[in-house]
């Protein structure tokens, strides 16, 4: 898996918050693939994780 955070709208102001900080502590330059989106998203709905707070400048907006 490859998180891309420097592509983040919100990096910095939701890391804390994020499943990538607590699964990995705050990474420098990680991207989130389509499938592990939704695999993450699953355990984040079912209460196992934090949401993912991944937002892409193409899904911004």
């Amino acid at each position: 898996m490859v998180i891309d955070c420097g592509t983040c709208v919100v990096a910095g102001l939701a890391c804390q918050d994020c499943v990538v900080s607590v699964l990995l502590g705050v990474p420098e330059l990680p991207v989130v693939a389509d499938d592990h989106v939704r695999a993450l998203s699953v355990l984040a709905d079912s209460g196992l994780v934090p949401p993912l707070r991944l937002i892409s400048p193409k899904k911004a907006g």
